[in-house]
């Protein structure tokens, strides 16, 4: 089986690409499921469900969901063991933008959009850097000027990725990404003890622990000041 983790800025199109990859994917004869990690709320497994896509929806509620999905990655990958999927696509939504929830050996995949502003792959971290492949959508809004300077931006970054522009509407550009998705198989049978490419962002602090009040004398742990001249 192979396991593939998409993800990227929220509203960006991850879910209309992987459906119209899945497409794909299906006419090829291979069998794919789905594992969507989000925070608060998603209805995104009722669109896979509608596509016939087996799916598994977990929300992180209050944890980081890059941690959440650290945490629960590996009871998804036996899931799907089981189940003798070809392929298991993970998705989740950089929230923060300092997201990292790419694995060693395991295709990584970035999705973002030309509207997210011209200095946006400036301000996203490993979710972006560390990529393998970079799709992006809403190409057909923008002039082509628009198109290939967000390109740019996004090869400024990381320069050794395969960067695509995929129609989340129409499908355009998504069997080019199927066919990299599964141009070598894996045949992963375990993710214990894999490494992430980066690590997570790191914080426990108070607030972390369900501290509100504000003020020097409540924080505590791993906290960080900004230098302030008086």
């Amino acid at each position: 089986m192979n396991l593939v983790t998409i993800s990227g800025p929220p509203s960006s199109g991850k879910t209309s690409v992987i459906l119209k990859t899945i497409e794909s994917l299906k006419k090829q004869g291979l069998k794919v499921a789905v594992a969507k990690f989000d925070c608060l709320y998603t209805d995104d497994d009722v669109l896979y469900e509608k596509a016939g896509i087996p799916v598994k929806k977990g929300l992180s509620g209050a944890l980081c969901p890059d941690h959440y999905f650290v945490s629960n990655v590996e009871e998804i990958t036996n899931w799907a063991l089981k189940n003798e999927f070809d392929i298991l696509i993970s998705e989740s939504a950089g929230l923060c933008n300092r997201c990292s929830p790419y694995i060693k050996g395991i295709k990584a995949v970035c999705v973002i959009d030309n509207l997210s502003g011209i200095n946006t792959p400036r301000k996203i971290g490993p979710m972006l850097k560390t990529a393998d492949i970079v799709v992006i959508t809403k190409g057909d809004i923008v002039s082509q000027a628009e198109r290939e300077v967000f390109a740019s931006r996004v090869n400024t970054v990381n320069p050794s990725a395969i960067i695509m522009h995929i129609n989340g509407l129409t499908g355009q550009g998504s069997f080019e990404l199927s066919t990299l998705l599964y141009e070598e198989v894996l045949n992963i049978d375990s993710l214990k003890g894999m490494e992430l490419r980066f690590p997570m962002p790191a914080a426990l602090c108070s607030y972390c622990l369900g501290e509100t009040r504000i003020g020097e004398s409540y924080q505590m742990g791993n906290v960080r000041k900004m230098k302030v001249e008086e």
